[in-house]
């Protein structure tokens, strides 16, 4: 029997859990990593789990079999943009994660940006230019523009979308229009924003009895000296530390950002924000993740094991919220 704070005791072998992951987004291989691991986790709490790649038969499979819960173990593209969340709401299925709506909201990037500026958080300048702005008004016009506007360094990254890809620091004009071009292969939509150095740091968000807390902030710290895919996913290329190595005040504050971030934008659950604080003591909010990477090399886990719990634990726990919230 499991008991969380303010829900009723359970028999874990009593729920069966469908974790849904793969997709046909960019993050599929990532996706199937991390359903993998988080169904093993489950598995070692007790609970029937089911591991469902998101396809045309999924909707037959809900309807026909419906879990008890659903876990989104997607990542991008239909995984965090709300649409798998409406369907399992139009269907009442339980489910680990934001509402739909509260997806579409966080998963465009410049709109949470503007939605947590607003509330006077730091973030980095940006702009948002789509493809057809560059054929329009010519491509070089406007990329003067933008180095005008954000300087150099720029961040460029896809207004949707994760795990860094496309994303890219441009360090020179010269490398501005072939990085354009990368980044466009992954979007129609250019984030582009000014390049803020300092610590880098993941921070998990999770929901419990007292609302959602910040686990140990997790520092990044890629060989490269820029966290995209390769570095994100492949072993040895990262120095990863858990906890972070902040100082009191500066630990404290990204988890207030974290949070704030979680309850601005209206999220459920768990959620990751990726942030960096300057040299000038500033904790900036770079972006939000509403399903986080579980693989060995993500930094979920990592924050899980620093609060001294395990990933099976912290799911069961959030897995046993949904069935009775409905």
């Amino acid at each position: 029997m499991l008991h969380v704070d303010g829900l009723r005791s359970f028999s874990l072998s009593d729920r069966v859990v469908a974790v849904l992951s793969g997709g046909l987004s960019h993050e599929r291989d990532v996706s199937l990593r991390s359903g993998r691991r988080l169904s093993a986790a489950l598995r070692d709490q007790g609970l029937t789990v089911e591991e469902w790649d998101t396809d045309s038969e999924l909707l037959t499979r809900l309807r026909d079999q419906r879990p008890d819960a659903v876990v989104v173990a997607l990542h991008g593209g239909e995984g965090e943009n709300g649409s798998v969340q409406t369907v399992l709401e139009m269907l009442g299925i339980p489910f680990v994660g934001s509402t739909s709506q509260s997806c579409r909201r966080a998963f465009d990037k410049p709109t949470a940006k503007a939605e947590l500026a607003r509330a006077g958080l730091s973030t980095p300048d940006w702009v948002v230019l789509p493809h057809g702005t560059f054929r329009e008004l010519g491509a070089q016009y406007v990329l003067d523009a933008m180095t005008d506007r954000l300087g150099l360094p720029m961040m460029l990254k896809p207004d949707q979308g994760g795990s860094a890809l496309g994303a890219q620091v441009v360090r020179s004009a010269g490398q501005l229009p072939a990085a354009m071009v990368n980044c466009l292969a992954y979007g129609e939509t250019v984030l582009a924003e000014q390049f803020v150095s300092g610590v880098e740091v993941a921070v998990t968000v999770v929901d419990g009895a007292n609302g959602p807390e910040a686990l140990p902030a997790v520092e990044i710290v890629p060989e490269s000296g820029v966290y995209d895919y390769t570095a994100r996913y492949t072993a040895g290329l990262t120095d990863f530390y858990a906890p972070a190595r902040l100082t009191e005040d500066s630990a404290k504050a990204v988890g207030e950002l974290a949070v704030q971030a979680h309850r601005l934008l209206g999220l459920r659950d768990i959620s990751r924000t990726d942030a960096v604080i300057s040299s000038d003591g500033t904790v900036n909010f770079l972006e939000v993740n509403l399903s986080p990477g579980l693989t060995e090399t993500s930094s979920l886990p990592m924050a899980v094991e620093a609060a001294g719990r395990s990933l099976g634990e912290v799911f069961s726990e959030l897995i046993e919220r949904s069935v009775n919230r409905g």
